[in-house]
């Protein structure tokens, strides 16, 4: 039998309903990678042994029994640790929290251990999830299984890398400016962060409420419509959850591309690009065509200084969140978030202009989506830097990680809409390259059915770093 753990999800829920596989035995072939490989990669920052096998163990009773729940039954994950997992530590990568144990799940979490799943741990991220490198003063960096000397991105870094170094089938990140789609760019597997008020936020720490968004990490389309499946829909305890029907995602996913019009927004995507990224998209782009899709230069109708202006709302969201920790416990702070989180706000009028800034991307963003049927373009604007850089290279200008890894990603977080990242090349350094497709409010099935047709005509994710 081959490694459990090159299995996909769909793959390995076959295997198990079929009893080819026992959940024990895909829980003890992922525990004992991560007890080899963990180490080196810093992905799980807990990892839950006890609560995997005992876990595994009931499923392998209940589907020896005839009670098999469906394609999650029996698998391993692994959350992201801002998910709220009751028994288990949840400290969001940061000291101030440290020791803290829900007495609750989050409804993620919940939703997954009802469709069967075995939590193997939750994985590392930027503290508070403020940052896109995952390099954590107090839980330490996460390494890229690609060249370790690299960050996997982040926030959700832990999640990305657990998936392309096999150590859980299936992981959850969380998204406010990239942190879903910047790991699977950065790593080479895909990121799925939904449509706002597709997915509930209840039970998870926050780090803006107008813009966070939760979704899997996983290694195929496929897998991540499974995960998706499970965590969507309405939920009471969250207001921003829409109460709107849950399609079939898996069912979408084999329409093909033949007729779709893809807009590709170049003047705020492509301006600057590293030039093998550019390359990579472009000739992405083509197969897109060669599949009988419509692809056509469209304008995005803002312009950075929007995004900056409305960026500021997750400034103000997050000095609100961390007002009275901030005060008692500033010690417990990185130097670098605790200053971030002291940056004086504009005045009244300045966050009402941040919001209306903010009303702005999404009008202009959900205008292009009249118009086409979905957006494609780069997830970052470069493959994954060195840990501990903090000044970049792109094409020749210096950036900032943050604007060279989120400045992509940010504005469809501030739409709203849906945004999937998925592998699309490799640098010359053997460094994965990152393509997002971004559809309508609630038109996930369309957004899927695109990068599968994508993912099924090419290779990229069938690629595996040599660990």
């Amino acid at each position: 039998m081959p490694d459990l753990t090159d299995l996909t999800i769909a793959e390995a829920a076959r295997a198990v309903e079929r009893r080819d596989a026992s959940p024990v035995e895909l829980a003890d072939a992922y525990l004992a990678r991560v007890e080899r490989l963990n180490p080196a990669l810093n992905a799980f920052v807990t990892v839950t042994a006890g609560r995997a096998r005992e876990d595994a163990t009931r499923a392998a009773a209940e589907i020896a029994h005839g009670g098999y729940r469906g394609p999650l039954h029996g698998i391993p994950i692994g959350l992201k640790d801002l998910y709220d997992t009751a028994g288990i530590e949840t400290a969001g990568g940061s000291k101030v929290l440290r020791g803290r144990v829900p007495a609750e799940d989050s409804t993620c979490a919940r939703r997954l251990r009802e469709a069967g799943t075995v939590l193997i741990g939750k994985t590392n991220t930027h503290e508070f999830a403020w940052g896109t490198t995952t390099n954590n003063p107090h839980t330490g960096a996460t390494h890229n299984p690609w060249a370790l000397e690299r960050i996997p991105g982040g926030s959700s870094g832990g999640s990305g890398a657990a998936i392309v170094a096999r150590l859980a089938a299936g992981t959850l990140g969380t998204d406010t400016g990239g942190s879903i789609r910047i790991p699977a760019a950065l790593n080479g597997c895909v990121g799925f962060k939904p449509t706002f008020g597709r997915v509930s936020k209840a039970g998870i720490l926050p780090m803006s409420w107008q813009f966070d968004h939760p979704g899997p990490i996983c290694r195929t389309v496929e897998d991540a419509a499974i995960v998706l499946q499970a965590i969507a829909g309405y939920d009471s305890a969250d207001f921003a959850t829409a109460p709107v029907a849950v399609p079939d995602y898996r069912a979408a996913l084999d329409g093909g591309v033949r007729g779709l019009r893809i807009g590709v927004p170049r003047d705020q995507f492509f301006g600057l690009l590293d030039p093998e990224v550019r390359v990579a998209v472009e000739e992405a782009l083509d197969v897109f065509r060669a599949l009988g899709a419509e692809v056509t230069d469209i304008e995005a109708g803002y312009d950075r200084m929007t995004v900056l202006q409305a960026w500021t709302v997750v400034n103000a969201e997050g000095q609100a969140y961390h007002a009275e920790w901030l005060a008692k416990q500033p010690g417990d702070y990185s130097p670098e978030l605790r200053e971030v989180l002291s940056t004086p706000l504009p005045d009244a009028v300045g966050l009402a202009n941040a919001y209306r800034a903010s009303y702005d991307i999404k009008e202009a963003v959900r205008g292009l989506l009249e118009r086409v049927d979905l957006l494609v373009a780069p997830t970052t604007m470069r493959p994954a830097s060195k840990i501990g850089e903090e000044q970049l290279e792109v094409d020749g200008v210096q950036l900032t990680t943050g604007a060279a890894f989120a400045s992509l990603t940010m504005p469809f977080n501030i739409a709203g809409v849906p945004a999937l990242s998925l592998p699309c090349g490799f640098s010359s350094e053997g460094l994965p390259i990152g393509m997002q497709i971004a559809g309508r409010p609630f038109d996930e099935p369309t957004v899927l059915r695109a990068a599968h047709a994508y993912e099924t005509a090419t290779n990229w994710h069938r690629r595996t770093p040599n660990l």
